[in-house]
């Protein structure tokens, strides 16, 4: 999608799918220049401790190479979860769907001006 990677989580992701995912966003930025990442979680049932890390960890090599995550699709159960076990998704930028995660990455990545005011390209 232009410059943002669109991935889409289904079911469980298990240790060697979530290292291999971790990989193959980091190549994906590096090769294309993306400055975005959607993940759409809508198709995951539960978030537990160790989703909640690989997303982190995600955001956090794409903030490495530049680019901003959004996580998308959060059902109202998996965020109650989140909170119930005191997970904190650092890195991570919420938004309820796609079209809101794209105008988010749109809106963080207009250059500002010294005075913190957003300039026109």
């Amino acid at each position: 999608m232009g410059e943002t990677l669109l991935v889409t989580l289904q079911g469980e992701l298990h240790d060697g799918t979530a290292e291999q995912l971790q990989q193959d966003i980091s190549h994906r930025i590096a090769g294309s220049g993306a400055n975005g990442v959607i993940i759409d979680i809508s198709g995951v049932e539960t978030v537990d401790s160790f989703l909640g890390r690989i997303l982190a960890e995600i955001a956090a090599s794409a903030g490495l190479l530049a680019a901003r995550t959004v996580l998308v699709g959060m059902r109202p159960a998996v965020a109650i979860t989140l909170v119930e076990l005191g997970l904190t998704l650092p890195g991570l930028a919420t938004a309820l769907d796609i079209d809101r995660a794209l105008e988010l990455l749109a809106r963080t990545s207009t250059p500002s001006a010294p005075d913190g005011h957003e300039r026109a390209t």
